[in-house]
């Protein structure tokens, strides 16, 4: 970050005694934007339990561009992006504002990397259908920072690493995904409950691994996760949702220990292992 970049933050949003926590959410079903369960209830919670931000930057796995972008737009629209579910869901709105003068200044702050000023995308259910559990009223400004996907993870492990300022501003970070997720390979318990308690054998294996890591710290373990043997191929079989974890991963700062919660394989093939750090 340059020295004006940091100015500008500065003068936008004065430093904090305490920084932020920072979020990595297994978000799973948009469901879980509506309904009442185990998940929800801990978003919910969480929203009162860690100091109320001045703004929520997410990085979700639903917003891939070529090229890095950040929303910019005053009033980001609520994007339903999904088919197949019930009517209440599409009936939701989330009408958070934006904060186009925070874009502007993260746009300076992750320089010399280019990031475009956004005005299409909105908020897309990774976004919404957590921070509309955290944060009902939707009085808090949220942005979205999409997810290069031409870039390596080391490349995003890095990107993230240049938000680190945001913390001491009062912005809460969220990464929005599922550290195991693979679609194709989804199986629903024998009780038939989506949310059950269910995995592969190497959904769970895998589960515990980076659990593993995250514990331990081994950043650079995660970071290479395609070099954690088979079962990591199938749980991350694309990027997108498995990147939004280096993100939070970059921001740990050296006394934040890691809290895991909603730590569940459900469906077979996802995991809605969460981590907060700070």
């Amino acid at each position: 970050m340059t020295l004006s970049a940091l100015k500008i933050l500065a003068d936008s949003l004065p430093e904090q005694d305490v920084p932020m926590p920072v979020l990595f959410i297994g978000h799973g079903s948009p469901m879980n934007a509506i309904e009442d369960n185990e998940f929800s209830e801990r978003w919910r919670r969480l929203g009162q339990e860690i100091p109320a931000p001045k703004a929520v930057l997410c990085v979700s796995a639903h917003w891939l561009t070529r090229g890095t972008f950040v929303t910019a737009m005053s009033r980001p629209r609520t994007i339903h992006d999904f088919g197949g579910f019930p009517r209440a869901l599409f009936d939701v709105e989330y009408p958070a504002p934006g904060a186009p003068e925070l874009a502007r200044e993260l746009q300076a702050a992750l320089a010399p990397s280019p990031v475009g000023l956004d005005h299409d995308w909105g908020l897309d259910h990774g976004t919404w259908s957590v921070v509309r559990q955290m944060y009902p009223q939707a009085t808090i400004p949220v942005l979205q920072l999409s997810l290069d996907y031409t870039r390596p993870a080391a490349w995003h492990y890095a990107l993230g690493q240049q938000l680190a300022g945001l913390r001491k501003k009062g912005v809460l970070v969220i990464g929005s995904g599922n550290m195991v997720h693979n679609l194709r390979l989804l199986a629903l318990p024998p009780n038939g409950n989506p949310n059950g308690e269910y995995g592969h054998d190497w959904a769970l294996e895998m589960n515990e691994v980076f659990k593993r890591h995250i514990l331990a710290g081994d950043h650079q373990a995660l970071i290479q996760y395609e070099r954690l043997g088979p079962a990591a191929a199938l749980a991350v079989p694309s990027m997108d949702h498995y990147f939004p974890l280096l993100y939070t991963l970059a921001l740990q700062g050296k006394t934040d220990a890691p809290l895991l919660f909603n730590d569940k394989v459900v469906s077979g093939s996802l995991t809605m292992t969460s981590v907060k750090f700070g």
